[in-house]
């Protein structure tokens, strides 16, 4: 039996669904075979001899290696030792569970996944303070836009706060520090969680960590991480630095000695340009203010002028970008900033985006780089806090329509990495017994698998493969929600064998 890390000659007895189908006339098995990472010919099956290694599909649908387009590595990965708090309905209940939890190894408290926006409560400074007394506790916001902090944490980071809420680049430069673990705890816990993404079929992911990514990869591969394929991000603070190292956007970025099972995977991504806020700290940019606070139209954090700036800086170095633009008026501005400076790339979120705007994305060939699961999860946000919003909100519909090339992610770990949920939000934009949430925008099973994929089942494509139990393209969205995985390979090398 072929095992974990070894190469694949010949995948047996499967089924071709999503991009490559096109190219085979029915869905009778065939067998995929590969020669040096890629995919050298398909067959019927038993009509040509296999040769190397074999794996036996059993009749599972074969679908391009799937990539989730935005996560937080490290983040992701250690909240498997942070405490969960998605559950919390309250700021009381958030402190509680606080309270009950045990501190990690350096003595600090550290929860993550709370959502405040609908909570009955405010989180207050004395709340928290009541129930933690002096173990330094951190509470982080699902979407990472604020943090919770005791006093005992505030003095021990230096930062003053009435509330003990930090938003926005206080938030982050939080974030950042409880990231900063020990690199050998730190890539032990990304290992671990690069194996759990190869379960769900991912071969690749863009790895947008608030961190100088270009030391760690080649660091996390020479220790043996072969788990998919990464493009880290770069951050502005560290774009000179970036320019200086002669890093360019698409280029492979590893040690000549990297062990051969962890070749080629890791590439220079984008530049990522945070411009504005959230949703669910009420700082997303929109053109009309969040009820109950007429001044509050959210926040441009980069001012346009400097996005520009760093738009023309990044493309003129061979860098690609990537802009996080959640309100309208962010939109608008990335927008404006790549028709100014001629940058490509991709505008990250475009949670709320004007009509207007819709042909421009398709005009300047901007992909929208989109989590379809946070409409579902922010529905009654948006219910609450968008509703006299005239742009439209989470659009998958309308981008495709104007012909904008989608990209999916999950922004993990403010949603599961799981891109089979993102392409169940997209088909079915309903995850409860309510009906869908504006069901225009939905996508076909088609459309949503394309935007989770790179590449093709055919040959002469990498053979990035993904195994599956139901075929995608005919699966109901509780079946594409759970949909059974039995393999995954990069490059012909299996990563995961159910």
């Amino acid at each position: 039996m072929i095992g974990i890390g070894e190469r694949v000659g010949t995948l047996v007895g499967v089924r071709v669904s999503g991009p490559g189908r096109e190219f085979l006339i029915d869905d009778e098995p065939v067998d995929i075979f590969i020669e040096d990472g890629r995919i050298s010919d398909i067959a019927p099956t038993g009509a040509v001899a296999p040769q190397g290694e074999i794996l036996e599909g059993n009749g599972a649908w074969a679908v391009p290696g799937l990539w989730d387009n935005h996560v937080h590595t490290v983040q992701w990965a250690l909240a498997a030792e942070r405490v969960a708090l998605g559950g919390a309905a309250s700021a009381s209940e958030a402190a509680a569970i606080m309270a009950a939890a045990a501190p990690l190894p350096d003595g600090r408290k550290v929860g993550s996944g709370f959502r405040d926006a609908m909570w009955p409560d405010h989180p207050t400074l004395a709340l928290l303070d009541s129930v933690t007394g002096e173990v330094p506790t951190y509470l982080i916001n699902a979407d990472v836009h604020s943090t919770w902090l005791n006093s005992a944490a505030l003095r021990l980071e230096g930062f003053a706060s009435a509330d003990g809420m930090l938003r926005e680049q206080d938030a982050f430069e939080i974030s950042r520090r409880l990231n900063a673990v020990d690199p050998v705890r730190g890539d032990a816990a990304v290992r671990d969680a690069g194996e759990r993404a190869a379960s769900r079929g991912v071969t690749g992911l863009v790895d947008f960590d608030m961190a100088w990514n270009a030391d760690a990869w080649p660091r996390r591969v020479a220790a043996g991480f072969a788990a998919h394929r990464v493009e880290f991000a770069i951050y502005p603070f560290d774009l000179e630095r970036a320019i200086r190292a002669g890093l360019r956007s698409g280029e492979l970025h590893q040690d000549e000695d990297a062990p051969e099972a962890g070749r080629d995977l890791i590439h220079v991504g984008p530049l990522k340009v945070i411009s504005d806020g959230s949703l669910g700290t009420r700082t997303a940019a929109c053109s009309h203010a969040y009820p109950g606070d007429p001044e509050n139209f959210g926040v441009l954090t980069v001012p346009p002028a400097e996005l520009a700036e760093l738009l023309t800086v990044a493309t003129g170095a061979g860098l690609a970008v990537a802009v996080h633009a959640i309100g309208d008026r962010a939109v608008t501005g990335a927008l404006d900033a790549f028709t100014t400076s001629g940058a490509v790339g991709t505008i990250e979120h475009a949670q709320l985006v004007r009509h207007a705007d819709l042909a421009r994305f398709g005009r300047l060939g901007i992909i929208a780089s989109v989590q379809p699961q946070h409409a579902l999860d922010d529905r009654d946000l948006v219910g609450r806090h968008w509703a006299g919003q005239t742009s439209i909100g989470y659009p998958l519909g309308a981008l495709r329509d104007a012909g904008v090339e989608l990209r999916f992610g999950s922004d993990a770990p403010v949603a599961p990495l799981d891109p089979w949920q993102a392409i169940a939000a997209a088909v079915t934009r309903t995850d409860d017994d309510r009906d869908p949430w504006h069901p225009e925008e939905r996508l076909t099973r088609e459309q949503a698998l394309r935007a989770s994929v790179r590449s093709s089942v055919r040959p002469g494509e990498l053979a990035d493969v993904a195994l599956c139990g139901y075929d995608p393209l005919t699966a109901s969205g509780a079946d594409l929600r759970g949909m059974p995985v039995t393999a995954t390979m990069v490059a012909g090398r299996l990563t995961y064998g159910a």
